[in-house]
């Protein structure tokens, strides 16, 4: 059972396809995903306590003794993204609700499917682990921060109301998810068994019902989008990979950095934006769902 789960959860990128696919040439497949009411976002804090319930106060040390590498990650992520985000709205001039949504999504922690990529590289995988909780910690507060920074003048940003929406879907599940381990841990890792696939056909789920909500956008300015969101993650891994190389770091540490820089928790982008009441600005976390 666990080889059969491996294999579908590394299918990743090909689920996320298919159902992005599904939703923009049949919508009415589905649309009922995201009709009723905090069915995303119920569905992405399920992903974090899944995520939390993988982490113990251990990993929160394992930072403290190593912070240097891991912090130096972490403002390649929070710096890089950002402002690839508005170098790459503006190249392509992007409409006001798609700038914000590229935006949310360069301002996201890493996605936890950095961690299976830093594998299959043959990366530093305990710091791509490291990374990925500390930037999934930090962006309770970045996250809006960083937004709120870069399209408070184009778009109105309630910093506040996008923090609070951050702290419950990231921060809350996530803290959750680590009691669950530490309280339980035998249903931890049986639970964590199941936890990859079932974030797979989460995150499936989610970017293909926002492409199915949004098809007809989509289709009036797709390739433009398209082009925007793989520039910025292209200038993520580029960015996130020559930094650390210059700074004296082993090649092992720069192709994880690169991974964790270029590589976003998309799902995150797409529920911020639906909960800020602008439906259009969360195209761009499902297509970058779908492109990297």
């Amino acid at each position: 059972l666990d080889s059969t789960l491996s294999r579908l959860t590394s299918l990743f990128p090909f689920f996320v396809l298919l159902s992005a696919l599904l939703g923009y040439t049949n919508p009415e497949t589905l649309t009922w995903f995201s009709k009723r009411d905090q069915v995303i976002t119920t569905a992405l804090g399920g992903i974090m306590v899944g995520m939390g319930m993988t982490l113990t106060t251990e990993d929160f040390k394992r930072v403290a003794l190593n912070p240097k590498t891991v912090l130096f990650g972490v403002l390649c992520q929070f710096l890089f993204m950002p402002l690839s985000a508005l170098t790459s709205s503006r190249i392509f001039s992007l409409p006001p609700p798609l700038f914000l949504g590229l935006t949310l999504v360069g301002c996201s922690p890493g996605g936890t499917a950095s961690n299976l990529v830093a594998l299959i590289a043959r990366a530093d995988v305990a710091l791509s682990v490291l990374m990925t909780a500390a930037s999934t910690v930090l962006a309770s507060f970045l996250t809006p921060t960083l937004t709120k920074l870069i399209c408070g003048s184009v778009i109105s940003v309630d910093s506040g109301a996008l923090f609070a929406s951050t702290a419950k879907v990231v921060l809350l599940p996530v803290a959750g998810g680590m009691y669950l381990n530490q309280r339980f841990p035998g249903l931890s890792k049986s639970a964590g068994r199941f936890t990859p696939f079932s974030s797979v056909v989460l995150v499936s789920l989610i970017c293909g019902s926002v492409v199915a909500q949004n098809a007809a956008v989509i289709s009036s300015c797709g390739f433009t989008l398209v082009k925007s969101v793989l520039l910025l993650h292209s200038l993520g891994f580029l960015l996130g990979y020559l930094s650390p190389l210059l700074s004296g770091y082993p090649p092992s540490a720069c192709r994880t950095m690169s991974i964790e820089t270029g590589m976003q928790n998309s799902a995150l982008a797409v529920v911020l934006a639906n909960g800020m009441g602008v439906p259009e600005a969360a195209i761009p976390g499902a297509v970058s769902a779908t492109c990297h």
